[in-house]
């Protein structure tokens, strides 16, 4: 496999003149963009926590398991008693 190679060859080219003034082309770019569309994020946040809950309720309960795999929990007959008696 050339695995290893390709890696070489995306190192040398992050080190090279190219590379390196397309990295700081990127960042400066992605800088003004985040800095000039900060506003527009804080306007989308609520909106995306409302699109987020039901999304997290579907995947972090979704290993629960259904209904007809059976109940663990302890099985008793007799109902329990909140008033002291015995």
């Amino acid at each position: 496999m050339n695995t290893q190679n390709g890696l070489d060859s995306v190192g040398k080219w992050a080190r090279s003149r190219t590379g390196i003034v397309t990295i700081a082309l990127l960042a400066i770019a992605g800088f003004f963009l985040i800095a000039e569309h900060y506003a527009h994020l804080y306007g989308i946040l609520p909106y995306a926590l409302l699109f987020l809950c039901p999304l997290l309720m579907l995947f972090m309960h979704g290993g629960h398991g259904s209904h007809d795999q059976g109940d663990n929990s302890p099985k008793n007959d007799k109902p329990h008693s909140h008033g002291g008696e015995s």
